[in-house]
């Protein structure tokens, strides 16, 4: 069993029909021998939504959850759970790694989303409202989660199957300009991290995020190290990273009757400021 002092995964999306995470028990192969489990965004849903009960029933059982085990979880914030936490971002190993969902990397939130216009209409007026005594990415972000918390739930909380894929093709990839949006997404993700981090965290080496579904790892011309964990939705896969004192590793998840457990690994790297390159594992 692998250890490690801080594993970080991200979009669970607990609670939405085509998630692969069922009952959060299936996680705890990730827990054993981690000292701090980070759920980095989009846990679940708890925004608006045409079920009343369907928030209360998931964070009752995300509480429950986290009660009975022993690992300390610490929970971030994504668009789909903007309330879910304080916390917006996490920085790690002396503010080498920077954790954040990644939605803030994008003006209009989901730009394939049906709701990017309004997203971006409603992060506009958030960035004039917002006030806080705290850095300028902090008050991104919390710009960021007050527009989420404003758009509701669409499929994400409908229980009857026909109708769930019906309002997941209408709010995702229809028209089919939508997926044009979501493979540029994909291309400007490294470049638009490396541009967050180089305007609000100059000094962090790794950028760890989630929401884009895609997983993978890019190398910046800067050095800066671009980490996605992918997603528990089909179809694109997941990782999750492990920090221990002087290590950062990017391990596939395996799944095994229906649990999900760290696997091999792709990518190691020191966490140190040395000039030695990181060491890549095929």
């Amino acid at each position: 069993m692998s250890t490690a002092q801080v594993r970080i995964i991200s979009d669970l999306h607990y609670g939405d029909r085509v998630s692969a995470v069922t009952e959060f028990g299936q996680l705890a192969p990730l827990l054993a021998d981690t000292q701090t489990l980070i759920l980095n965004g989009d846990t679940t849903d708890t925004r608006p939504g045409p079920d009343p009960d369907f928030k209360t029933r998931v964070l009752s059982e995300l509480a429950a959850f986290i009660r009975q085990t022993p690992t300390e979880i610490t929970l971030l914030t994504g668009n789909h759970d903007p309330d879910i936490s304080s916390n917006h971002l996490q920085e790690l190993a002396d503010g080498q790694v920077l954790v954040t969902h990644g939605d803030v990397l994008f003006d209009n939130i989901v730009p394939w989303g049906r709701d990017a216009v309004l997203a971006s209409e409603l992060v506009n007026q958030a960035r004039h409202e917002t006030e806080i005594d705290s850095d300028p990415l902090e008050r991104l972000m919390q710009a960021h989660r007050l527009a989420a918390a404003a758009i509701p739930q669409r499929h994400q909380s409908e229980r009857n199957g026909l109708r769930y894929f019906t309002s997941f093709l209408t709010d995702t990839i229809w028209p089919p300009t939508r997926v044009f949006h979501i493979l540029n997404s994909w291309r400007t993700f490294p470049a638009r991290a490396e541009a967050l981090v180089s305007t609000h965290r100059a000094s962090a080496r790794f950028l760890i995020c989630g929401h884009t579904h895609w997983p993978g790892i890019w190398r910046r011309r800067d050095g800066l190290i671009v980490i996605n964990t992918g997603s528990y939705c089909p179809p694109c896969g997941r990782l999750v990273v492990d920090l221990d004192e002087d290590q950062l590793k990017v391990r596939r998840i395996a799944k095994r009757r229906g649990d999900f457990m760290p696997g091999a690994i792709v990518a190691q790297f020191a966490l140190t400021r040395s000039n030695s390159p990181p060491i890549q594992v095929p």
